[in-house]
């Protein structure tokens, strides 16, 4: 197994707040997915862990290196908790497809947040043979 890649983002809590504000439901639904949205709901601060899961999106599709656009969306990618509470990441649609035909096996993310900023790394786990690294 190698690495397939790495990323991290951090992001202002306020810039979130603000969308939300400014944009409400729209802004919510095309970025999180119906169970991400549920969960952040039910916190005291939303906004926070709104942020943590973006940050985690973008560090995940910067491990790819894809960004967020044609082969990577927004829903492609849900943040989840386990039942011990570790952060994890569930692929739907291109990103699952993505994975596949890249041989990426395990995405692990990590996710921290202050009263201000939200950040999140993540480290794409993969196959030697599907990232062909003999290539000039």
């Amino acid at each position: 197994m190698i690495i397939f890649g790495i990323g991290i983002d951090v992001i202002e809590v306020e810039r979130i707040e603000e969308a939300v504000e400014g944009f409400g439901d729209r802004f919510l639904a095309r970025i999180f997915t119906d169970g991400e949205r549920e969960y952040c709901a039910r916190q005291k601060r939303p906004a926070i862990h709104y942020a943590a899961r973006w940050a985690a999106k973008e560090a995940v599709s910067k491990a790819f290196g894809t960004g967020i656009g044609e082969q990577l969306g927004w829903q492609d990618m849900e943040i989840c908790r386990r039942a011990s509470g570790e952060p994890e990441v569930v692929l739907h649609g291109r990103g699952e497809t993505f994975a596949e035909e890249n041989g990426i096996e395990q995405v692990k993310i990590s996710l921290t947040h202050a009263k201000s900023y939200a950040a999140a790394n993540a480290v794409v786990i993969g196959s030697a043979v599907a990232r062909d690294l003999d290539a000039d």
